[in-house]
């Protein structure tokens, strides 16, 4: 019998992304409190910019946008914001979309895997992502309910389950 697998993978789907800034956007220019304010949220590239006249805005203006975030399901872990940084009279915040695990994330959970689940699941590093195999697929939902338990410092899908 053919071992069965899934594979670790940390993406973010670009258009739920979009459609929240979008939201967010739309709710900073109807709501009362950001009136004068000059908040806004946009892309700049790869980046997502808020701007806002005081340091306060700036970070509403960031919570809008993990609100709309969390709405359309995208894990808070994948967000990366920095801290609000003085622009002229302006307050920003550049924030940026973490997708891929890392080689030292993908050999943290790999260790995890090997030390806390079954003996029988193997764990490989496949460039951002990670396979895990074994002959029982039992073994393979024991290994995704362990990692759903971890509190891993990024955000993590389990994707082609065979």
């Amino acid at each position: 019998m053919a071992d069965s697998s899934f594979d670790i993978v940390s993406k973010v789907e670009r258009q739920e992304v979009d459609n929240a800034l979008n939201q967010a956007a739309k709710e900073l220019s109807q709501r009362y409190d950001f009136k004068g304010t000059g908040a806004t949220i946009a892309w700049t590239g790869e980046k997502i910019l808020m701007e806002a006249n005081s340091e306060e805005r700036v970070k509403a203006v960031l919570d809008v946008f993990e609100t709309k975030l969390v709405k359309r399901g995208i894990s808070l872990k994948a967000l990366d914001a920095g801290e609000p940084q003085l622009s002229g009279k302006e307050y920003k915040i550049f924030a940026t979309i973490e997708e891929g695990i890392s080689q030292e994330n993908a050999k943290k959970v790999a260790k995890i895997i090997r030390d806390e689940g079954p003996k029988t699941v193997k764990a490989q590093v496949q460039g951002e992502e990670l396979r895990v195999s074994s002959k029982n697929r039992d073994d393979l939902q024991a290994v995704q309910a362990l990692l759903k338990g971890k509190d891993l410092d990024f955000a993590i899908q389990f994707v082609n389950y065979r």
